[in-house]
């Protein structure tokens, strides 16, 4: 397909809560929307990265940089034969999966479209709903956290994820545990650890955890599978795992159990594919971490998500949890069962707001 024309929108978006994790609290979510157009069609795709380098590397003001100077002027006018043929193609420019992810994305949309399929379909997914659960940020206290835990149950999720730091993990843990026993509970740190600090999650063990996510640095392999021989409890990583390389590298030294696969942070969806069937084949599980993605990119995580190693519930949560308006028209509501319905429409399944898009864009290419 020949890309004709390329349009970024940078967005800043009202959260409808507060959301705190280890590296800082926000109530406004920026992210990178990129439009593709080829053959009479449109295809969006979403660059997850937010404003500040907390997460990771990458922010809006970095991707806006590498696909407005070095990408999209070296694609602009070519025929791309597919998702491969583009990560070939962007190749050259090292890093800055987030970037090259929200433009892979739209690709897929506009594959989906001219094929007349589902994104579901085009990937190879099997399931028409999945799983999810809700990540909860820190919260001012262990009694205010139990509260907030409280509230997402009785909306029909069945799976927590809470924020920890240190000073702010085993007694938090604790109180969601003894207020919830059989709830399905993990942790999350975001590399908020040493090696040495990391001993004072120990007592986690005790408390029935699905896993606990990304406790030492992104760049630290090696000391997490020796942190992984110390627990009983699955260690799962996320911001370790930019690329296939470093999940088969974090598989073979042992440094987890469970793999969280963002698309935006691997590169694409291309790239979660390939993560997902090496975890598949080590009989590794996997699930869809969220990014508080607009309805673009939560409709790609759940296609994602409907492949079927994708074994564990999801960070992809409800519209509602993140956005009292969405630049889709299309809401996505939690199930009865704590699952969300997979879109089924062509491509994503989803159709842009054009006057909500207008009215969160700060700028626009």
């Amino acid at each position: 397909m020949k890309l004709e024309k390329i349009h970024l929108y940078q967005l800043s978006m009202p959260l409808l809560t507060p959301f705190e994790t280890s590296f800082g609290r926000i109530d406004r979510r920026e992210c990178l929307l990129v439009e593709v157009h080829s053959a009479g069609l449109v295809g969006y795709g979403e660059c997850p990265a937010d404003r500040d380098p907390g997460y990771c590397y990458e922010t809006t003001g970095t991707a806006w940089h590498i696909l407005t100077e070095f990408i999209l002027p070296e694609l602009l006018g070519v025929d791309v034969e597919g998702p491969e043929d583009l990560q070939q193609r962007m190749a050259p420019v090292r890093g800055h999966q987030m970037a090259k992810a929200g433009l892979e994305m739209a690709l897929w949309d506009l594959l989906g479209k001219m094929q007349g399929r589902p994104l579901r379909a085009l990937l190879g997914g099997v399931r028409k709903q999945v799983e999810v659960g809700v990540s909860v940020g820190l919260q001012a206290s262990p009694e205010q956290l139990v509260k907030v835990v409280e509230g997402y149950l009785a909306q029909g999720y069945q799976r927590v994820k809470i924020k920890i730091k240190p000073g702010r993990d085993v007694a938090d843990t604790r109180a969601v545990r003894q207020a919830f026993p059989e709830l399905r509970l993990q942790v999350d740190a975001n590399s908020a650890y040493t090696l040495a600090s990391a001993e004072a999650l120990l007592p986690l063990d005790e408390m029935n955890l699905l896993l606990i996510e990304q406790p030492l640095a992104e760049d630290d392999l090696w000391d997490h599978s020796r942190l992984q021989a110390k627990f009983a409890t699955p260690l799962c990583l996320d911001e370790s795992i930019t690329s296939p390389r470093h999940a088969r590298q974090a598989l073979e030294m042992g440094a987890c159990k469970v793999i969280n696969i963002k698309p935006g942070r691997v590169g694409g969806l291309s790239r979660g594919l390939v993560i997902h069937d090496l975890c598949r084949k080590h009989n590794v599980p996997v699930w869809c971490g969220g990014m508080l993605e607009t309805g673009v990119g939560r409709a790609a995580n759940l296609a994602l998500a409907s492949l079927p190693g994708f074994t564990l519930p999801g960070d992809i949560s409800a519209t509602d949890r993140y956005y009292n308006e969405d630049i889709t028209h299309e809401r996505f509501s939690l199930n009865s069962d704590s699952t969300i319905s997979v879109p089924n429409g062509v491509g994503l399944g989803v159709t842009v707001n054009h006057t909500a898009l207008e009215k969160y864009t700060l700028r626009k290419l």
